[in-house]
């Protein structure tokens, strides 16, 4: 068995799954990493960067790369925090009215997603993934434990 075919299967479904996300955002000027940063933003209320890279599952240099052109559009605000060590990010109003335009097209990349694989195929593939990120989460060593 060749080492890394998993892998690499696994990285050409994550980049075709994001191509139709990108794809069906495009009349927006979001692309899919944006949306779900917006996203998770919203959801997360003001939040320091080392939070979001943590809801995000992305190292914080990754993060603070993809905030950039959002801070630059005025979608996301990044400000000092109390201790002046920390940055803490919010959803701009100018945000908000972005996901508002975005959700609609987000909804039927999602529909077409459902539809090719089927929606119990699609809830096995969102456990699974789920799954990675926890493990991914813990660490190496421990997600080697944990897969024993």
């Amino acid at each position: 068995m060749v080492h890394g075919t998993g892998e690499r299967s696994l990285r050409r479904a994550a980049r075709a799954v994001t191509q139709v996300f990108d794809e069906a955002l495009a009349p927006s000027g979001l692309r899919a990493t944006q949306f779900t940063l917006l996203v998770t933003s919203r959801l997360s209320g003001e939040s320091t960067i080392n939070e979001l890279a943590e809801r995000m599952a992305m190292d914080r240099t990754t993060l603070s790369r993809n905030l950039k052109p959002l801070v630059r559009s005025g979608l996301l605000e990044v400000r000092p925090g109390e201790d002046g060590r920390t940055r803490l990010v919010r959803l701009t109003p100018a945000g908000e009215h972005a996901l508002e335009e975005a959700y609609p097209l987000w909804q039927q990349a999602q529909q077409e997603t459902v539809g090719v694989l089927g929606e119990e195929r699609h809830e096995a593939l969102l456990g699974n993934v789920s799954r990675m990120v926890y493990l991914a989460a813990r660490g190496p060593r421990e997600a080697r434990s944990a897969t024993a």
